[in-house]
């Protein structure tokens, strides 16, 4: 009996897609040599939601795409697309970055009330 893929699995089937039609970061900043984006998400009362964590990104394959889910598990259609501030940071050559970004999804009749902030370090080659 073959059971229809759950909301979570086509997310993530959705994001796989996207991830794989974008240019991948090696290719549009060459002199990137490394990356690592420290994520911490909070409720927007500013209470910690969920553990901090640090993503390092492995340049020489990784997508030019920045999308973290919602840490929310009740979440439905959230999330935070952090990639044009990455990246336009990236671009002016930035070894310190930061930003924040409110989910948009739902929950239940309401609104997510988690906000990521997120710190990028990054390195160039000359």
């Amino acid at each position: 009996m073959n059971r229809p893929p759950s909301e979570a699995s086509q997310r993530a089937a959705e994001r796989r897609e996207r991830e794989d039609a974008a240019p991948r970061i090696h290719t549009v900043l060459p002199r990137l040599a490394s990356l690592r984006l420290e994520i911490d998400e909070r409720t927007a009362g500013g209470g910690q939601a969920g553990a901090a964590h640090i993503r390092r990104i492995v340049v020489e394959h990784a997508p030019a795409l920045f999308l973290l889910a919602c840490g929310d598990s009740a979440c439905r259609d959230g999330g935070h697309d952090i990639t044009l501030p990455v990246m336009r940071a990236l671009d002016r050559g930035e070894t310190r970055f930061d930003g924040e970004d409110a989910c948009r999804g739902s929950i239940g009749s309401g609104y997510c009330s988690r906000i990521v902030h997120w710190v990028g370090v990054a390195t160039f080659n000359p």
